[in-house]
Parts: structure tokens; sequence; C-alpha cells
């Protein structure tokens, strides 16, 4: 194993969207809504452990190189089914964001299940999947469109 060499690569501006959802019962989206959790503000704590998720990569996933940051947008949100958490990470660097992305968006799910497993043991982590990457060699990509608007669907308001 190696960690790939990106010293000759000129730095870019790259940007990785991904998404994360968390599946639970009505009763447990209703006490997230209804500010009803002994541990407090579960969104906000998502958004927040997302951010610092981004940030730590590095450490967690052994092969990726440590990046700096320009900005890390966390969006999380109830739905119909449960917490949906869409990261957006920004950079100016030699390699993509993705594993940030991806990072930062699962740990905003898994701080949720964290907060709520007092209440629910059976919460399921659907979906962890990136959306969209710019920037570098290979340029845009882009999740089919029919993955990409589901995320763009009516959020469930607390």
């Amino acid at each position: 194993m190696r960690m790939i060499d990106v010293g000759a690569k000129p730095p870019t501006e790259r940007v990785a969207v991904a998404r994360a959802r968390l599946r639970m019962s009505k009763a447990t989206r209703a006490r997230v809504a209804a500010g009803q959790v002994e541990k407090g503000d579960v969104l906000a704590a998502a958004r927040l452990a997302g951010v610092l998720a981004a940030k730590k990569t590095p450490d967690l996933i052994p092969l990726c190189h440590p990046i700096a940051l320009s900005a890390v947008e966390m969006e999380v949100r109830l739905t119909a089914r449960g917490v949906e958490a869409v990261a957006t990470v920004h950079t100016v660097d030699r390699t993509g964001v993705e594993m940030e992305a991806l990072t930062a968006a699962a740990a905003a799910c898994l701080t949720v299940y964290d907060m709520l497993k007092r209440y629910e043991q059976g919460m399921v982590l659907e979906t962890v999947e990136l959306l969209e990457k710019r920037g570098g060699r290979s340029g845009t990509w882009r999740a089919a469109p029919a993955r990409r608007t589901v995320h763009r669907a009516k959020a469930v308001r607390p």
C-alpha cells in the first residue's frame, strides 16, 4: 500500500457533494422535530459533527491526503423517512475532497444515531453516496439526475 504522490499536480479548485440518510420511525422523527431529545439539538450537533469529520478525514481514512479545506457546508434536515445530511466541501489543492464530503455526511448521520439510540435502536444508515465532484484532471462528475433530485425533495420542518 502507498499514498499516491500528488506533488507534481497543480493546485486547482475542487468541490465535492455527498449525502447520507438515516431512516427512523415516525415517533423518533417527531421527538427530534419537537426538540424532545435529552442530549439536545440533534440537527445542530449533526451539522457540527459533519464539519469536524471533514477536517479529520485523513486521521480516519489511512491513505487519504491531508488537505487544507476552504469551506465545509452541512445541511442536515428531517425528511419523511428520517434525517438526511448533505455535505459540500471546497478546497484549492492537488487532490479532491470526495472522501471529506462522504466522511462528513456519514458522521453527521452517525451523530444523529448516537443522540437517538436511547429512543430507537433499529435506525438504519441507508445511504452514503457521492452526488457531485468538480475540479482536477477528471473535471466534473454528477450522479444520475434521479439520485440527485431526491436530496432536493421537500424537507419536513422541525
